[in-house]
């Protein structure tokens, strides 16, 4: 089959029956026209269109190496840097289009995926099967163009203790029967983002297990389907108010939702498990397999896109209103230009000095992108501070898409102009500086972006344990025994 077709992609999603609770409704057909969720499906299916554009389509797209169709680029096996920068020129296509608000777009876990396919002698260590498995799972999702999400870590309940022993461990989700088909999984997961218009739903290790016999219930990597029977979703209010592209440009295209997956004794066939028990196994699930460096490149590579949105936001701002000769204002813009030459070095860096692992995949360096991966969150909180500084008061008097167009226009264009824009214009810069900076929308994309990869005190902490500061240290010893 191959790529997938925007269309196709939403006939699917509207085929399948999931469960999904939102505001006291539970949907289960037609997913993808519900106001919850319409707008956001049409901006994945526009992905997935974008796959068969000729001014896009070289940069999306390889030749599977099994069936000579075109299959999403996010699924190279990179074996060379070129591999790398052509995985990153994908990245980047779709990125750029959603101004890197889409945080679960297919290339993310496409990427984990593909790592995870290359190292069946890491999963040799608990089963061969698991690496014969996750292969077959790897090629079935390159094949059909499907798009994956994921869910993580157990519900945020009493976190002084670990999640296996929250509620006597009955409420995070674990193995409950291993039968000769399959396994049963009971409890319930966090956080899968967009999982209500996914086509399947991975179930990866969760955070850091402590390695002993109790944690093996809660220690397994799989995938089912998303409307696999007994999962259901509970989803948070979508931060989408309706108000149409004008009035809510952001929220109206890329509204990601969350949601809580709950197993209600959920089924796994043999087929679908990539890890059982062995949890020090599922500690070493991203680091050992490169699924974390092909997982955090996407990362960072979308990242770059959205830091070059707010760049170009503000700088709009800025000389629309005529504040773009004021040293405070050019000292703001000088930080956004610095965070997205950063972020842009980063990446490159990473594939400059990337390295060949012992299954012949060419990561990235982690150091580099580990740095990445801690610095981006921090640095992302200054956008939306910089976009409210620059708009002030302007932010709060705002009239709506209605107003443009009623009588009321003549008054929007005689005293709302800007220095270089009509009334309607500066309305609608301003629009989007408010969905980017003030709007429920800009609040969970900070969240998100903060806690991405998870507590950024703990992960400085990882950062500071994993990184070798051996050679510095010696030439400061070295610097010390100078006797010049």
């Amino acid at each position: 089959m191959g790529i997938r077709t925007g269309q196709q992609y939403l006939d699917r999603l509207n085929a399948m029956h999931p469960h999904v609770v939102i505001d006291g409704e539970v949907v289960s057909e037609k997913i993808a026209e519900h106001p919850a969720f319409r707008n956001v499906a049409r901006s994945y299916a526009k992905l997935f269109d974008m796959q068969h554009e000729p001014e896009h389509q070289p940069d999306l797209t390889y030749t599977s190496p099994t069936t000579g169709d075109l299959v999403n680029a996010s699924f190279l096996v990179p074996r060379t840097v070129e591999d790398l920068r052509k995985r990153r020129a994908a990245i980047s296509t779709w990125a750029r289009y959603s101004n890197g608000f889409l945080g679960r777009s297919g290339d993310y876990m496409n990427s984990s995926l593909t790592a995870l396919s290359t190292a069946e002698k890491w999963f040799s260590q608990a089963d061969p099967r698991f690496g014969e498995n996750i292969r077959n799972y790897y090629e079935y999702a390159r094949e059909n163009d499907l798009l994956a999400t994921h869910t993580l870590i157990p519900p945020q309940v009493n976190r002084s203790v670990s999640g296996s022993e929250q509620l006597g461990g009955q409420l995070s989700a674990r193995i409950i029967e291993e039968r000769e088909d399959g396994i049963v999984i009971h409890g319930a997961r966090m956080l899968a983002t967009i999982a209500p218009i996914a086509d399947e739903l991975l179930v990866f290790p969760s955070t850091v297990l402590r390695g002993t016999p109790e944690d093996a219930p809660y220690s397994y990597a799989f995938a089912i389907p998303n409307d696999a029977p007994g999962l259901r979703y509970l989803c948070r209010t979508s931060l989408y108010n309706g108000g149409g592209v004008h009035d809510e440009p952001l929220a109206g295209r890329y509204e990601e939702m969350d949601a809580v997956a709950i197993f209600d004794n959920v089924f796994v066939p043999n087929e679908r498990i990539f890890m059982l028990g062995h949890p020090e196994l599922c500690n070493s699930f991203y680091t050992e397999t490169g699924a974390g460096a092909l997982m955090t490149h996407q990362v960072v590579t979308r990242t770059v896109a959205k830091s070059e949105f707010f760049l170009g936001l503000a700088s709009e701002l800025a000389e629309s209103i005529g504040i773009d000769g004021f040293q405070h204002i050019q000292e703001d813009l000088a930080e956004l230009i610095v965070d997205v030459e950063i972020g842009k070095a980063l990446v490159r860096a990473a594939e400059a000095d990337a390295e060949l692992n012992g299954n012949g995949v060419m990561l990235p360096k982690w150091a580099t992108l580990n740095a990445a991966r801690n610095w981006y969150p921090k640095a992302a909180q200054r956008f939306p501070q910089i976009i409210r500084k620059f708009c002030a008061s302007g932010l709060m008097a705002l009239p709506g898409e209605a107003d443009v167009n009623s009588d009321a226009r003549a008054d929007i264009e005689m005293y709302l102009q800007g220095k270089t824009l009509t009334g309607p214009e500066r309305v609608r810069l301003f629009k989007l500086a408010f969905d980017a900076s003030i709007s429920g929308f800009s609040g969970r994309q900070s969240l998100y972006e903060y806690f991405f990869f998870g507590d950024p005190v703990r992960m400085a902490g990882a950062l500071v344990n994993s990184y070798d500061r051996a050679p510095v240290r010696e030439r400061v010893k070295e610097f010390l025994a100078r006797e010049d």
